[in-house]
């Protein structure tokens, strides 16, 4: 249930970030840490894409949704690498090539920079 998907390819995971759904994102993360296996929650989860290659990072990152990214951020600072970060999450792109930020709101943009600068002068 927690990795099913819908004829898009997108899970319960992807919904609660595009419909910016706190509540369900945060029941989906703790159903998955007692299910699953790190790379389950990595691989499907956090780095998971559906048809189009959308991650729920992009989900949220369109939606300008800045509470539903902090908790996609730090849950990805405690299980993924820096270079899975760098390389997938922040700059993963979708079928057409656009990255997740491309619709960020300026806002949301400068608040996520400040919080990944200050991630990577501890790491």
């Amino acid at each position: 249930m927690l990795l099913g998907t819908d004829k898009e390819g997108r899970t319960a995971w992807h919904y609660a970030a595009k419909f910016g759904n706190s509540n369900i994102l945060q029941k989906v993360w703790e159903w998955a840490k007692e299910s699953l296996t790190k790379e389950e929650i990595n691989d499907k989860l956090l780095l998971g894409t559906d048809k189009d290659g959308r991650t729920t990072w992009h989900y949220a990152a369109t939606r300008g949704n800045s509470e539903i990214l902090q908790k996609l951020w730090e849950w990805a600072k405690e299980n993924l690498t820096k270079e899975e970060i760098n390389n997938k999450l922040l700059l993963g792109t979708d079928k057409d090539g656009r990255p997740p930020g491309t619709r960020l709101q300026i806002g949301v943009i400068q608040r996520l920079y400040k919080n990944y600068g200050i991630w990577l002068k501890r790491n």
